[in-house]
């Protein structure tokens, strides 16, 4: 009897850790890294500008299209952005999401010789249909080229 009730025991406790590593291999997978692509300078002096990444490096599980960054759950999300030369604009990017605007901001001032450079990223609580965007304030500029200076990436840490 009492090595029945072990066994019963272990057969609930393996029943339990199957259940649990099904769970895990059903979170879905999903990163995307994109750029803006093209060659030179992308600038705003009049009005603001929605950012359009075109560059898709990675897009695992298509969470990245060039509308919308979709959910559902927990994202860390990158956004650096570069000045190849000097300007008297400065750099100035910061994210929306579903058109509200968050308080991460990528910022550098007017550059001085060489190239400039300015990072943020956060963790974010994501529903399914939320869209985010990165947007070019009014006066500022940033640049990129075939080497993907100026990126924006994201990753599902986990789901709730």
């Amino acid at each position: 009897m009492q090595l029945q009730a072990e066994n019963r025991g272990i057969q609930e406790r393996l029943n339990s850790t199957e259940s649990e590593l099904k769970t895990m291999r059903d979170v879905p997978k999903v990163a995307f890294a994109v750029s803006l692509g093209g060659n030179g300078l992308v600038k705003t002096t009049s009005g603001s500008k929605t950012l359009i990444y075109k560059d898709v490096m990675t897009n695992i599980g298509q969470a990245y299209n060039s509308e919308t960054v979709h959910g559902p759950d927990s994202w860390s999300l990158l956004h650096p952005l570069h000045r190849q030369r000097p300007s008297n604009f400065p750099m100035s990017a910061v994210l929306y999401k579903n058109n509200n605007r968050i308080e991460l901001i990528a910022h550098e001032q007017p550059g001085g010789e060489g190239s400039d450079t300015a990072s943020n990223g956060a963790a974010l609580m994501l529903e399914e249909g939320d869209k985010l965007k990165m947007v070019l304030w009014t006066n500022t500029q940033i640049w990129d080229n075939s080497n993907h200076h100026s990126t924006f990436s994201g990753f599902l840490l986990f789901p709730l």
